[in-house]
């Protein structure tokens, strides 16, 4: 199929979409860009980024031996958890 047609044969699909996300897509349309469905940051991964650091580094450097400092890191990669049932523990009391 030539590359005229197919550009033709592409205006020619509808969609139905609720009216506000479709008018975000038309401006994007326009702007020559792809739609963007959410604009909204995403700082969660920094987050647990920093926190899994910081617990690796607390966990490495508190290890009395290597395989204290493997399951410090191991302990690292899942810190939320740790966060989360110190912090029902304390909420219960």
């Amino acid at each position: 199929m030539p590359k005229k047609q197919a550009k033709e044969s592409n205006k020619k699909i509808e969609i139905s979409i609720p009216g506000g996300i479709a008018k975000k897509i038309e401006k994007g349309m326009e702007k020559g860009c792809e739609p963007k469905y959410n604009c909204q940051a995403h700082s969660g991964g920094a987050v647990y980024g920093l926190g899994f650091l910081g617990a690796a580094v607390y966990y490495i450097t508190t290890a009395t031996g290597f395989w204290n400092g493997v399951w410090g890191v191991i302990k690292a990669l899942v810190w939320p958890a740790f966060l989360i049932y110190e912090l029902m523990k304390f909420l219960m009391m």
